[in-house]
């Protein structure tokens, strides 16, 4: 693997102009990847990243532990039971199943952010999931549709596969700017080929994340089957995120191997 510290440059990386060698890092890349780095720190993805063992603990520690998982289910499921028990066995129409079924989904993340500020807890994770839960309820109501209560999820899916591919045209993959500094590496990572192209595949893996929910996603909508689009939601949200930063742990392990192996 080739050093910066060296000050050598690899020779024929195609993805990292011969100019990134001599000038200095882009502040305001550099700053964002500050800014991402902290907020990654704080979800626990920093120990993950470190970990040289795939610790149980630390990656459900990423994923927002047991009550951030629940917090992220409960709502969507709750909505999903209470609206498919109401359409198909208690002989109720759509429309009038909305809202009790957005009155359950809504109250029980009250609920879940109460706890938080009760137990003085971290309440931001709570607030959040709140925020979007009664966004998406009163999009909702205000079509008179249960299906649009999927909408945001999918504007937010799409906001940031877009995000990460602009991260890509610009040579700044987003991923290797979280990495480099979570690793303690800045952005010197942009200037070894090995750990350049690791960050654009990650991004690149992260971005087929957002654009297989869309894509899975968004064809049960334009059905209306509200069902399968409730349990893909489900099925395609904490799980499958857990299963990419598994892959991404991997990666990054690979490209940043532990003290001992280096010394050696």
């Amino acid at each position: 693997m080739s050093s910066t510290a060296g000050g050598e440059r690899p020779e024929g990386d195609e993805g990292v102009e011969s100019r990134d060698a001599s000038e200095s890092p882009a502040p305001d890349a550099a700053d964002f990847g500050r800014q991402l780095a902290a907020a990654a720190e704080k979800s626990g993805l920093g120990a993950l990243a470190r970990d040289e063992k795939l610790s149980g603990r630390d990656l459900l520690v990423a994923v927002g532990g047991v009550r951030g998982i629940l917090e992220a289910l409960l709502p969507g499921l709750v909505f999903l039971v209470v609206y498919s028990s109401l359409t198909s066995f208690g002989d109720v129409d759509a429309q009038s199943a909305l809202v009790p079924a957005l009155v359950a989904s809504v109250g029980l993340a009250v609920v879940f952010t109460i706890a938080r500020v009760v137990v003085k807890g971290q309440p931001t994770q709570a607030i959040a999931g709140l925020v979007g839960v009664l966004a998406s309820a009163a999009l909702a109501l205000w079509s008179g549709d249960a299906r649009d209560n999927y909408v945001l999820g999918f504007i937010t899916n799409a906001a940031y596969a877009l995000a990460l591919l602009i991260s890509l045209f610009v040579r700044w993959p987003a991923i290797g700017l979280i990495v480099g500094f979570l690793m303690g590496d800045g952005v010197a990572w942009k200037q070894d080929r090995r750990k350049y192209r690791a960050a654009q595949f990650l991004t690149l893996v992260w971005i087929g994340l957002f654009v297989a929910r869309l894509a899975v996603q968004v064809p049960f909508y334009l059905v209306n089957n509200v069902e399968a689009l409730g349990a893909m939601r489900l099925l395609m949200g904490v799980p499958l995120y857990a299963l990419v930063l598994v892959f991404s742990w991997l990666v990054v392990r690979a490209v940043y191997p532990s003290s001992a192996r280096s010394a050696e």
